[in-house]
């Protein structure tokens, strides 16, 4: 009997690394359609020079509550071989973050994009629900239906709240207490921010001092939070954000206001000391510097404040 020609066995527990692939690519097309001026600057980047665009992370707002937090998104690409990289906490916010690294898979050395290139690493953050006042948790409890939360990776590809549309009142009541919440519950697991890897662009953009200052002379506001340019304690980790634009919003009651949409973000991971002697063209992802940075961390989420 011939041998079989049988298709290539993904050691993912969920699934495909296509399938996979195909997940991002929805949730980035959702993003970008939801959000005007981050696909302009998306748009931007990779009209420069022809950019080919690598992502370093990709960002979610949560609610740690009744199944909807971290483990609602986190479960689902676990299983596709992320794995936890660290947490952050934010008392001040009562927020807590947990970031996956992604799977080990095969990357060309110009790999670009979700389908050819390296998959972003994932930060999740939660808002503490229960550390809230009572009049915000009734709220945020009154929309959250049992079980809703199993269906947060879909709500992020479709773009659509998989709980009942708020009302005015409620929104900014919220807001008057936790601006995350007010912008979870309006915007759900949509994907907050997307950050572009610096280090792998090849022109221009290459160098995110470039970048800010780009943007800068053509009129985008860049959060300027913790200063505009957010450097690691160790100088390895650098961050520039857009503020997000608003956008109209009409909610339940039929009244409608500006509220703060998603906004996005660019980051250079510098090459770590012990590998500084390495030929650039043998430079890999590993030999730069990894994780998050606290206090940066917590200046990128000012990115949507509501009030200037």
């Amino acid at each position: 009997m011939g041998s079989l020609d049988l298709p290539y066995a993904s050691s993912f527990k969920g699934g495909s690394e296509t399938f996979l692939q195909n997940v991002f690519e929805s949730i980035l097309k959702t993003y970008l359609r939801k959000n005007p001026m981050a696909k302009t600057i998306w748009e931007l980047v990779k009209s420069v020079d022809n950019e080919k665009i690598s992502y370093d992370h990709f960002f979610f707002r949560t609610f740690k509550v009744d199944g909807y937090g971290i483990d609602s998104l986190s479960s689902f690409f676990m299983d596709y071989g992320y794995k936890v990289g660290g947490r952050l906490d934010f008392p001040k916010k009562k927020v807590q973050v947990l970031w996956l690294s992604p799977p080990d898979i095969h990357v060309p050395d110009n790999g670009y994009g979700i389908g050819n290139g390296p998959l972003p690493r994932l930060v999740i953050a939660e808002l503490l629900v229960d550390e809230l006042s009572h009049e915000s948790q009734e709220i945020i409890r009154k929309y959250l239906k049992p079980e809703g939360g199993k269906q947060a990776v879909l709500s992020s590809t479709l773009g659509s709240i998989i709980w009942e549309k708020p009302t005015s009142t409620d929104f900014n009541q919220l807001a008057k207490e936790s601006e995350f919440a007010a912008w979870t519950l309006v915007h759900g697991y949509t994907m907050n921010h997307l950050a572009f890897a610096v280090h792998r662009l090849k022109h221009r953009f290459s160098d995110i001092k470039c970048v800010k200052e780009y943007f800068e002379e053509n009129g985008f506001e860049l959060n300027k939070d913790g200063g505009v340019l957010k450097v690691s304690q160790d100088g390895l980790l650098l961050q520039v954000s857009a503020m997000s634009e608003k956008l109209v919003v009409e909610f339940a009651d039929g009244v409608t206001q500006t509220v703060p949409a998603s906004y996005i973000e660019f980051v250079e991971r510098l090459v770590l000391p012990q590998f500084k002697d390495m030929p650039r063209d043998e430079i890999k992802e590993l030999h730069r510097r990894e994780g998050l940075e606290q206090a940066s961390a917590y200046h990128i989420m000012e990115s949507t404040r509501f009030t200037a």
